[in-house]
């Protein structure tokens, strides 16, 4: 994955209003931290950012120039999403060296079609692996191709590029192949299906009378509108 240059500011405000304001300007707050270094809190281009993101996922490697001179290299640890908006909230990035080994979690990818009449049970959609800092693959791949029901598919059975290693047990199942319902059975489980449905609506009917709207807050608690929080 080729690394994606991007310019910061350091950031010298804090706490929730402070990651407002710099949100409000269009910047991302972040913290720079590794190498047993002091954390570095900066401020990332808003939509540079997700650009990269979205094209080189999660483990995009970023060169960052920061305004005060600063020159690294640092990976994604933590990313927080406001997932009404779809932005980012924040974010957290490991400092990493050029030819350093580095474990990250990769998304799995699985391939091929499996035997007909088969259902896929995703089991695990990353996988943990140990690779150069500077070659960590966007993604796995796993095939399923023509796979049979019963058929497992494990972590020792994923494609890893060259210079990359396993870090996760090889037995980890990555996906199950089993067999898909009959319309016999399909049908059998209706009835099941419908007298749940019927029950959590009873149930929902009786807490709804039990608990008129309207009810004012008890002393010292927050409402709902009140109870927002900001990473």
């Amino acid at each position: 994955m080729s690394e994606v240059k991007i310019s910061a500011e350091p950031r010298t405000e804090f706490g929730k209003g402070g990651a407002r304001r710099t949100r409000r300007a269009g910047k991302v707050p972040a913290v720079l931290y590794g190498h047993g270094e002091k954390p570095k809190h900066i401020a990332l281009p808003a939509r540079e950012f997700a650009a990269a993101i979205r094209k080189g996922g999660a483990n995009q490697l970023f060169a960052i120039e920061v305004s005060d001179g600063t020159q690294v290299l640092a990976l994604p640890k933590a990313i927080q999403r406001d997932p009404i908006k779809d932005s980012f909230e924040h974010v957290d990035l490991l400092l990493v060296r050029r030819g350093e080994k580095v474990t990250v979690e990769v998304p799995v990818q699985l391939t091929g079609e499996a035997a007909k009449d088969t259902l896929i049970v995703h089991d695990h959609d990353t996988l943990s692996v140990t690779a150069d800092a500077t070659k960590v693959p966007d993604h796995l791949e796993a095939s399923i191709e023509g796979a049979e029901p019963g058929t497992t598919i494990t972590a020792a059975d994923v494609e890893l590029p060259s210079g990359v290693e396993l870090a996760t047990d090889g037995e980890t199942a990555v996906a199950s192949v089993t067999a898909a319902p009959t319309a016999e059975q399909l049908e059998a489980t209706l009835p099941e299906v419908e007298e749940a449905t019927e029950e959590a609506e009873a149930e929902t009917g009786e807490e709804t009378a039990e608990s008129p709207e309207g009810a004012p807050a008890a002393e010292g608690e927050e409402t709902p509108a009140e109870a927002k929080t900001e990473a």
